[in-house]
């Protein structure tokens, strides 16, 4: 069974990859070698230019498999790695580390170098640059390396110019030639995998191609043919990085049906469901035209939420104020493999998903195992997870592969903010008998990190390879910085499968659970088989704070690798109400040749039965522009032992008490998060008292039952009274002069209206009103974000002592590093007192009326591009808006940014000038809030700005 040929496209490029230039072995040459460029470097790839077509407010939110994880994730102790070295050192940021492994070396490489070491780290030749050791005719970075087993050969890629190829010519990197090939056509981030009948490369030019390369043809030293393929029903044309998969060892598919993997968040325009895609490429070297890549195989899985920051760079806190660094999100990290079992074809690859989206951010893992029964059939989802490192650590930037068993390896990233650990390199990993979507093995740290990388630019990838010569052994680098505070790329060896023949231990003490205990609770623990051979006749044992000890024997036979549950005949006493209980479970084998990992300890807590109570509020927060009917929604957490329903729970909202009862049940250890029927009346603009509590009889503990906020609605258009004369009659500055009568409601949107303004200049400000003793402020919203600070002010508190006929006079002064280009400005009168420092508070007498500012450059030289006659902005249907600025000769990259009224940034992009000469953004807020928001497009040249509503 193949893939239907409905929806296919043909070959896109056909091209000839001339025959290559021979380059003598690294050995042979050793004098010549240029060293490894270490000073910094800031890279600059696609994903700086090309975002996900992310619609705001759309998709999914949350990630139920973090939320939900399995008994035993974990919780199987596995060995430290047993060989840890920085393999290379490198100030660009970031280094792109990668590795392979062949029967006898680690080739390492990284951005702008690349070292080649034996098995055990012992360096036998670098670091050197890659140009001209390997490649003779110069280029940038993005340096990877592939090992083909199946050839024995070493491949290499490399970008600038478009890319370059070296394939070797044995199996000893260091006295092996090289033959090296040119491709033109490849643009950006590539990816080499291989594949029985190509190499096979993405990029990210022309929207995401797909190339093969002639690898029969490579592996001879001739000239190759090389084809390239869109990928048709791709609804993600900003940057994404597809792969194709990878074959693992040396045991190859039959040619063809290259998979081409990449998923699709319903956050994307044109995307409903959180999806999968494998594309398959077909190609015929006998006759290239009629090759072709399939329409993709659509799989839905589970809901995921893919997207940090509005898709931007800036994502990932680091310890002490650090730069918060790249998430990599959009990409499938490097790399997808694809492994062949006897019955099934496995492929396994992972992307960062964000799993606490509605209260902050937290990176996780994303992971997949797909299976396909032969050779080219579709695939069929085996299992996913989703893998949060422990202690809220954010977890990200990882490679994963299957050894010869099954068993998965994973390295990744960690860190956290907060707790002040710093990125590191980790692993984890399952065994192949593990339960499905779960990373069981306890976390192992390869090498902590001792300082906050420099700036938000980190990884862009890591890379896990498996050793051929037992295939077990992973071998996994990653960046980090090392103890001497220099940025490195740490490698590591680790083994999951096991190597001694018998080894059991107790992996988990199912039960007793903190909760309401007894004097007679059941013992059920989980046994692990370590070792290669079954196990039987062993015994397990407990004994509680390190009392007497209960053994028993474990009936039948425990295969290699797997689990079982055994529960003990013989009961615990743990039935103090609020004792706390040390348990420790262990098994007693003979035959065991390992016996650090026979036990595990855990503590349980004989809680008091009742005890509920709100832990925080969620909703109303502050904000402005409340309504009448604001939801209230709270936390609440069961602290006690038993399951509680039909419970009271209460809000207070400055005296007004509502009152509801909550089903439930909400189980002990659980929360509850619940939102009251009777919503909440804020609607006005002020201050309120907002506090939930929990009503539950016999509650052991009422001191945790309530919590409280202060909530704060303010108004961005702020109203007040004018008619009877307050607020301004005549704003005249630069080129605005704009008489005006009292504003409906005392807020006038006179955005229509600009102000030229030279940087570093004075200009005369005049005011007027119809009632004496005004005040006034003036802002202008410098960075664009719609909210009004203290160092945006040009005039602060003027005062107008008298009313028309007479006119006042004053001088605003224009900063001389003030961004050039479009900005809000504000002006805002109050009566008999001083403007409020916040631009959005109420006054009771006065006006606020909004302009536009056009900052002009202090040489007098304003870019053309950015003015309102090469711009237009317009709603083509209901809260769809399209954005395009006619550049033909602008070559700088733009900004684009959008801001809600309380200053949230919504979208943060950059785009490239378009193939008409135009810069266009196509800008969908149908899933956003009815309100006002806050639209540019610029950068340093300047910028334009709209205020526009969304209804």
């Amino acid at each position: 069974m193949t893939y239907a040929q409905d929806g296919a496209k043909k070959v896109e490029y056909i091209g000839k990859l001339d025959k290559p230039t021979y380059v003598p072995s690294i050995a042979s040459r050793m004098a010549e070698h240029t060293p490894a460029r270490t000073k910094p470097v800031q890279m600059e790839d696609g994903r700086s230019t090309r975002f996900p077509n992310v619609v705001p407010g759309k998709g999914s939110v949350g990630d139920v498999l973090a939320a939900n994880p399995h008994r035993l994730a974990g919780k199987i102790p596995t060995k430290a790695p047993d060989l840890v070295w920085d393999a290379a050192f490198s100030n660009s940021q970031p280094t792109d580390p990668s590795l392979a492994v062949g029967p006898n070396h680690v080739f390492v490489v990284f951005n702008t170098g690349y070292v080649i070491y034996d098995k055990e780290g012992n360096n036998l030749a670098g670091p050197f640059a890659p140009n001209p050791s390997i490649f003779p005719n110069g280029g940038c970075c993005d340096l990877t390396v592939s090992y083909d087993n199946a050839a024995d050969r070493w491949v290499l890629s490399f970008l600038g110019g478009g890319a370059q190829i070296a394939v070797s010519d044995g199996p000893d990197p260091v006295t092996s030639g090289w033959n090296v090939y040119n491709i033109n056509t490849i643009n950006d981030y590539q990816k080499l995998s291989v594949w029985s009948d190509g190499y096979y490369m993405t990029d990210q030019s022309n929207g995401n191609r797909v190339y093969a390369l002639e690898r029969d043809e490579m592996l001879a030293g001739n000239a190759a043919q090389i084809l390239g393929f869109q990928l048709p029903d791709f609804s993600n044309f900003g940057f994404a990085s597809p792969q194709a998969l990878n074959i693992t060892d040396d045991n190859m598919p039959a040619p063809g049906n290259a998979p081409i993997v990449f998923f699709q968040d319903d956050a994307y325009a044109g995307i409903t469901t959180d999806q999968i895609k494998f594309w398959n490429v077909q190609v015929d070297w006998d006759n290239p035209g009629s090759s072709l890549i399939t329409a993709p195989q659509v799989i839905d899985v589970t809901p995921f939420t893919s997207i940090f920051d509005n898709a931007s760079f800036s994502n990932l806190p680091q310890p002490n104020g650090g730069a918060q660094i790249d998430a990599l999100q959009g990409i499938v990290m490097n790399q997808a493999q694809f492994r062949k079992f006897a019955g099934y074809n496995s492929a396994v690859f992972n992307f960062v998903v964000d799993t606490d989206p509605t209260s902050g951010k937290l990176a996780g893992v994303r992971w997949y195992e797909f299976r396909q029964t032969n050779d080219g059939d579709p695939w069929v989802l085996h299992q996913e997870g989703t893998y949060n490192a422990p202690d809220g650590k954010n977890a990200w930037n990882a490679s994963l592969a299957m050894d010869a068993q099954g068993n998965i390896g994973m390295g990744y990233s960690a860190m956290n903010g907060v707790n002040d650990v710093f990125v590191g390199s980790y692993y984890t990993g399952r065994f192949a008998n593990d339960p499905l979507g779960t990373m069981t093995i306890v976390e192992e740290v390869i090498a902590e990190g001792n300082g906050n990388v420099p700036s938000i630019r980190y990884g862009d990838y890591s890379k896990i390879d498996v050793d051929p010569a037992n295939d077990k052994a992973f071998y996994f680098i990653n960046e980090y910085i090392n103890p001497n505070n220099q940025r490195a790329d740490v490698a590591a060896r680790f083994q999951i499968a096991p190597n001694f023949n018998d080894d059991v231990g107790v992996v988990s003490i199912d039960s007793p659970a903190t909760g309401t205990l007894s004097n007679a609770e059941e013992v059920t623990v989980t046994v692990f088989n370590f070792g290669q051979n079954d196990a039987s006749g062993f015994d397990v044992t407990f004994q509680i704070d390190g009392g007497a000890v209960v053994t028993e024997a474990f009936p039948g036979t425990l295969a290699s690798t797997e689990t079982a549950q055994f529960t003990f005949t013989a009961t615990a006493d743990v039935g103090t109400v609020g004792q706390t209980y040390s348990i420790t479970a262990s098994t007693v084998y003979a035959a065991d040749e390992d016996n650090t990992n026979d036990a595990t300890t855990a503590e349980v807590t004989f809680l008091e039965p009742n005890d509920i109570g709100v832990t925080s509020i969620v909703s109303p927060v502050s904000g402005t522009n409340l309504v009448n009917n604001e939801q209230v929604t709270v936390l609440i957490e069961n602290f006690g032992g038993e399951a509680q329903s039909g419970f009271d729970v209460s809000y207070d909202l400055d005296g007004t008490i509502v009152t509801e009862v909550v089903g439930g049940p909400l189980e002990s250890g659980d929360i509850l998060e619940y939102t009251f029927s009777q919503t909440a009346n804020l609607a006005a603009f002020g201050t309120y008292n907002l506090s939930a509590t929990t009503s539950l009889p016999g509650d052991s503990d009422t001191s945790n039952d309530s919590a409280s906020a202060v909530i704060t609605n303010s108004n961005c258009q702020p109203g007040a009274n004018c008619t009877i004369g307050d607020g301004i009659r005549l704003f005249e500055l630069a080129n605005i002069n704009n008489p005006s009568d009292c504003s409906t409601g005392g807020y006038g949107d006179f955005t229509n209206l600009m102000a030229d303004i030279v940087q570093g200049s004075n200009a005369d400000l005049t005011l007027a009103t119809d009632f004496s003793n005004q005040f006034v402020t003036v802002w202008i919203d410098y960075n664009d974000d719609f909210v009004f600070t203290s160092n945006e002010k040009i005039v602060d508190n003027f005062n107008l002592p008298s009313a028309l006929p007479n006119t006042h006079t004053t001088q605003i002064n224009v900063p001389v590093n003030a961004p050039i280009g479009q900005h809000l400005m504000r002006a805002k009168a109050n009566w008999n007192a001083n403007v409020p420092d916040d631009a959005c508070e109420e006054t009771t007498f006065g006006e606020t009326e909004d302009y536009m500012a056009n900052i002009l450059d202090l040489l007098g030289v304003q870019d053309e591009v950015f003015n309102d006659d090469n711009f237009t902005f317009i709603e083509t249907t209901p809260d769809v808006f399209d954005a395009t600025l006619i550049a033909p000769s602008y070559e700088n990259k733009v900004n684009i940014t959008v801001h809600d009224i309380n200053g949230k940034q919504i979208i943060n992009h950059k785009i490239e000038r378009g193939g008409d000469g135009t810069f266009s953004y196509n800008l969908d807020m149908s899933y956003m809030s009815a309100g006002v928001y806050l639209f540019k497009i610029g950068n340093n040249d300047g910028g334009l700005v709209r205020k526009f509503i969304v209804k």
